[in-house]
């Protein structure tokens, strides 16, 4: 529905009434033959019906599209009364602020706040229908500290509140207890699996190193099996390279023993045929 036209002030255009409820457009739409309608107005008709109520052409919720901007600024300069003006108010504004206005209006009929009041009173009134309604809230003046209503003053009993408060204060702490003592158990239940699940995984690390441990102790040993076995083949060859060295040296002076006897032998024999070949002449001339 729209705003009604009597609370305005002036001429209002005929293009800026609804189509549907003759009243001046609430949040306005538009068709697209250019027929406005206050949102609520054309939902509503569109319910049951699939054309436009001015011209009967096919419409849809779909294809209606926002005020156009001169006709939206026409709109919201329009002058009108607050709603509150039959309580007293002679606010007159444009349409654009009126919204702001009537929440603020001194003159708005809001309900009191009283739990269990429901007088509906002026704004401006509000705070001497406060001071006054019975269904106003307290403090004991007894000293116990709880608020209380007018209307209980006559049933209130410090003694019987004060237990039930202990009472309901005694509950509160039991369920908090167990609620901790939950929540306690459930941590360490949680920290436990934690715990046996990170032993597991130390308990496989552990057995995997001593694994790899053995595995090198028995490299180590092996490969202290083969240096001791290269040693002791090292320390044979040494002991054949002597032995052949010592073989060596033992052909060697045979060789040259050998050749000392073989040059002493050749020096010999050439003397004696010399000595020979001298003589003869020796012996033709004395002869």
């Amino acid at each position: 529905m729209g705003y009604d036209i009597e609370r305005f002030v002036g001429y209002v255009n005929e293009g800026l009434l609804c189509s549907i409820c003759r009243d001046v457009l609430e949040d306005p739409l538009q068709a697209p033959c250019e027929h406005a309608f206050c949102t609520a107005c054309i939902h509503g008709w569109l319910v049951h019906h699939s054309n436009c109520p001015e011209d009967r052409q096919v419409i849809d919720v779909s294809l209606l599209r926002p005020l156009y901007r001169y006709m939206k600024n026409d709109l919201n300069r329009l002058q009108l009364h607050c709603r509150n003006r039959e309580y007293g108010c002679e606010m007159v504004c444009s349409l654009e602020s009126i919204d702001r206005h009537e929440r603020e209006c001194e003159y708005s009929q809001i309900p009191c706040s009283n739990a269990g009041c429901s007088v509906q009173i002026e704004r401006r009134n509000l705070d001497g229908h406060l001071a006054v309604c019975e269904y106003r809230s307290r403090e004991c003046p007894n000293g116990c500290g709880f608020t209380i209503l007018s209307a209980e003053d006559t049933q209130h009993n410090c003694v019987a509140e004060l237990r039930t408060e202990l009472e309901l204060l005694r509950s509160e702490m039991i369920c908090r207890v167990e609620e901790a003592k939950h929540e306690m158990e459930s941590r360490l239940d949680s920290q436990r699996r934690h715990m046996v699940q990170k032993e597991s995984i130390l308990q496989n690390e552990i057995e995997e190193l001593k694994s790899q441990m053995s595995r090198m102790m028995s490299d180590v040993r092996s490969l202290m099996a083969a240096e001791r076995q290269h040693r002791q083949e090292l320390e044979q060859a040494e002991l054949e390279k002597r032995e052949l060295m010592e073989l060596l040296k033992g052909l060697q002076k045979d060789c040259r023993l050998t050749t000392t006897e073989g040059s002493r032998k050749s020096n010999f024999r050439p003397l004696t045929r010399l000595e020979s070949v001298k003589r003869k002449p020796r012996e033709v001339t004395v002869i």
